[in-house]
């Protein structure tokens, strides 16, 4: 009776044993899977560390490098302007750009000519509208700055006091703040047209200039060379540079929809290729606000212009835009401007 007891004490003893050692095993176990995973897991967050500082370092410097191309194309406008514009930019107020074209191959810093092209821009995005008013180059103006050399035509205000006296003189005649201005030569406008990979324009007329062939009514998609030709004919337009200024005004409509946006704004390519042949007062930081906020704005686009008469005084020909006709544009923009 005794050694059966024995026996028994004995394999208990020994079954414990075992399930001591299988505990044991088991834990050893669970402890190496868990450290395992731990430093699997470490593993992982370090690697993405890694990689989020890179992705950081090279977004720094791809953003130092778009500032430095923006900041080649900055041209302070030598002017107080009306409004602190930053602020009402920075309020997402609506904002007027004053589009300056010329029709120069390359855009010296201190060179002086004529503005082809004039446009007054609105932007308002809480009407989401873009408003777009054309100025005939040769408007029968009085020079703020330049009294003895007054009366002059609109497009020579650039050649008296540069993008200053462009701009004063917009905002005497038509009585409304100019908050930017963007200055381009055509070169600059075929290359911005080409980076966005084209434009879609429907002609208002059948007309051939330079090789090309447009017909009335019909939409084209033009790379930049052929929308210079779609927009610089006019003495075979029966509007004359009415007709032109309405086919310059379809090719910054088409350039806007496709360019206003914040890729654009951050492309580097794109801004590299028109640095050279631009100018503006307008950030960095701007342009980021304006293609974040304001890109809506073009979702209704209207287009007017300042109608004038021809006249010739003292050998001089002249667009005299009568009085009641800039009342109807100040009004016009104006309105544009309220929220």
């Amino acid at each position: 009776m005794s050694e059966n007891n024995d026996t028994k004490d004995e394999l208990a003893g020994q079954q414990s044993l075992n399930e001591q050692v299988v505990r044991h095993h088991h834990h050893h176990r669970h402890h190496r899977h868990h450290h395992r995973r731990r430093i699997l897991k470490n593993i992982f967050w370090w690697a993405v560390g890694i990689l989020l500082l890179f992705a950081i370092f090279f977004a720094a410097i791809a953003w130092r490098n778009l500032k430095v191309t923006t900041n080649d194309m900055y041209n302070s406008a030598g002017i107080t302007k009306q409004r602190d514009a930053d602020k009402v930019l920075a309020k997402r107020r609506p904002v007027s750009i004053l589009l300056l074209g010329t029709d120069t191959g390359a855009l010296g810093r201190n060179y002086k000519g004529r503005t082809d092209t004039m446009m007054i821009m609105t932007l308002n995005p809480q009407k989401k509208t873009t408003t777009i008013v054309s100025l005939p180059r040769d408007m029968k103006v009085n020079l703020p700055d330049y009294p003895d050399d007054s009366p002059a035509k609109i497009n020579a205000a650039y050649t008296y006091g540069g993008v200053k006296e462009s701009v004063k003189t917009v905002q005497k005649h038509f009585n409304i703040p100019i908050d930017y201005y963007v200055l381009v030569n055509m070169g600059g406008l075929e290359k911005a047209i080409n980076q966005v990979g084209g434009v879609d324009v429907k002609s208002p007329l059948t007309f051939d200039y330079e090789g090309a062939h447009f017909t009335k009514g019909q939409t084209y998609h033009l790379n930049g060379s052929n929308a210079l030709k779609f927009s610089r004919m006019r003495y075979d337009d029966p509007q004359g540079d009415y007709g032109r200024q309405q086919r310059q005004r379809l090719v910054i409509t088409a350039l806007l929809k496709k360019s206003v946006s914040y890729k654009t704004v951050l492309n580097q390519r794109f801004l590299r290729t028109i640095s050279d042949s631009s100018q503006t007062d307008l950030t960095f930081n701007n342009m980021v606000t304006l293609a974040k906020d304001y890109r809506g704005s073009n979702a209704n686009i209207v287009q007017d212009h300042a109608q004038g008469h021809g006249a010739d005084e003292d050998g001089q020909d002249y667009e005299i835009v009568p009085t009641s006709e800039q009342q109807r544009i100040t009004d016009l923009l104006q309105n544009s401007l309220k929220n």
